[in-house]
């Protein structure tokens, strides 16, 4: 497997860490191929992987997409080749935790914006500068920002370039949390524990469920659910044992 990006499974975690620490793990078209093929393999593995965390090696998470391979040209395995990809990532059956430390621009906001839940280091660094160089948003951050941010703090970031740290991107909500530096691995590793504790049947089926009802009005978003719910898992009579084992105990 390409080198590119490194993938480590631990108690049911899938982590991909983009591998490219010279470079601030800027984004190519080789790493890109390497991130497919690792989503390729977990997307058909939901009984072995329950989460997956996306994160950078060295300083940052990632600097953004590579200038030079936009200087010289890229050549694509096909069209519109790493939006497909970051699509890929969104649309996991699995949780996706975007772990963000260091700088995290443009594409690889962009890239981090698929997660389903983004969680920053204090010295976290975000900012979408696709103004500063004269182009626009390919890869989802017109949309995928001010869905989590709203359209006019999006505009906001997306006109003046401007950079906000981690307990910003958590206050405006580009965030869902953010953790001191010293101790985000920690707290990264207390997140996914806590996510990978529940019923990863849930995890897929309400992840479904959140996908195929955005955007739809109230009524129809209740009716997709009632109708075109997965129901109970194969884990709750398991689950529901257990905890009047429990309670049974403390009585």
């Amino acid at each position: 497997m390409d080198e590119r990006v490194v993938r480590t499974d631990r108690d049911g975690a899938a982590t991909l860490t983009l591998n490219r620490p010279d470079k601030l793990n800027a984004l190519n078209v080789e790493l890109f191929e390497a991130l497919d093929a690792h989503l390729d393999d977990i997307e058909r593995h939901t009984d072995t992987v329950g989460l997956v965390i996306v994160r950078g090696a060295g300083r940052c998470f990632s600097a953004g997409h590579d200038l030079g391979d936009i200087s010289t040209g890229e050549a694509l395995p096909r069209p519109h080749f790493q939006a497909s990809v970051i699509e890929r990532l969104a649309n996991l059956p699995q949780p996706v935790i975007s772990a963000v430390h260091g700088h995290c621009y443009t594409g690889a906001l962009e890239l981090a914006l698929a997660g389903d839940i983004v969680f920053a280091a204090e010295g976290a660094k975000f900012a979408d500068t696709h103004a500063k160089w004269a182009l626009t948003p390919v890869w989802g951050l017109s949309q995928r920002l001010p869905r989590r941010v709203g359209t006019y703090v999006a505009r906001e970031l997306m006109m003046t370039c401007r950079v906000v740290g981690g307990r910003e991107a958590e206050r405006i909500g580009l965030a869902n949390a953010c953790a001191p530096d010293a101790e985000f691995d920690d707290a990264l590793a207390r997140l996914a524990a806590g996510i990978l504790a529940q019923s990863w049947f849930s995890h897929r089926a309400n992840k479904r469920l959140l996908r195929e009802t955005d955007g739809l009005p109230l009524g129809a978003g209740l009716a997709h659910e009632a109708y075109r719910t997965e129901g109970r898992g194969p884990d709750m009579d398991d689950r529901i044992a257990a905890f009047k084992a429990k309670t049974a105990k403390v009585g």
